[in-house]
């Protein structure tokens, strides 16, 4: 995908300079706090009262996830306490890892976790909400389940140790996936009347057509905030195709 193990910040830092050379680019550092839509686009209004016009808008705002209010879940996430196979599961390959989910979503993880590892072992966190035949299944590939109610992580500088239930024995473990419920980090998507689709943990990701407008005439959304395939490279060739239909978008008002 291009760059791996790069910090975010400096992601963002090559990002900007490769931008320097183009005088019609301009960086206004701060957070946009409101916006309406307009007769000739939109007025977005940023925190330190500044207002700003434009005749099409496009918000990358992205998503916040929601982990679960159980001690050492926030001190382990991104480390070991992981939420996407895909994105993290060569670097805890072949190594004693958790499930922690429950019903569809148990299942989904245990599914996908399998070609990682053969150590698996399902966290439901409380009583099972499985089907007999889906607990048979998970037999069958030796996934062990754990129904006791969590009480904690034990880890080290975000490294995974035990799990530490309520009652029974410690679970040592190298890592935990699960998938968190995520919100729209940005009010923005909502005020300005955008519709929004999702279920289970994406409940409310901002309905966009292929080319990422929104319902909204005129407004375009990229990234995390309308698509469950949440990577980097996912977010920018979002970003590509609603700026080029931006773009073809004005010159076509101008041309008419």
């Amino acid at each position: 995908m291009s760059r791996d193990g790069i910090v975010p910040a400096d992601l963002r830092r090559v990002g900007r300079e490769q931008l320097q050379p183009y005088d019609s680019v301009v960086f206004r550092f701060g957070e946009a706090v409101d916006a309406q839509q307009t007769e000739r686009g939109f007025a977005v209004v940023l925190d330190d009262g500044t207002m700003v016009h434009t005749r099409r808008l496009l918000l990358a705002t992205g998503v916040r996830d929601e982990l679960p209010a159980i001690e050492g879940f926030a001190e382990c996430w991104g480390k070991t306490v992981l939420h996407c196979p895909y994105c993290h599961g060569w670097e805890v390959r072949d190594q004693p890892l958790t499930l922690y989910g429950n019903a569809a979503i148990g299942m989904e993880l245990a599914q996908l976790l399998r070609g990682w590892s053969r150590d698996l072992v399902l966290c439901t966190d409380g009583a099972v909400e499985l089907t007999v035949d889906e607990q048979q299944q998970l037999i069958r590939h030796d996934i062990g389940i754990r129904e006791e109610k969590i009480v904690r992580l034990e880890c080290t500088n975000g490294v995974l140790h035990r799990i530490i239930f309520a009652t029974g024995e410690p679970l040592p473990r190298h890592a935990l996936f699960l998938r968190p419920v995520q919100r729209q980090r940005s009010t923005l998507p909502a005020q300005l009347g955008c519709a929004f689709v999702g279920q289970g943990p994406l409940p409310d990701l901002v309905k966009v057509d292929p080319l990422g407008e929104t319902s909204v005439p005129g407004l375009y959304v990229a990234g995390d905030a309308m698509t469950a395939m949440q990577q980097a490279i996912v977010a920018a060739a979002s970003g590509v195709v609603a700026a080029g239909a931006i773009n073809r978008a004005l010159l076509q008002e101008e041309f008419n």
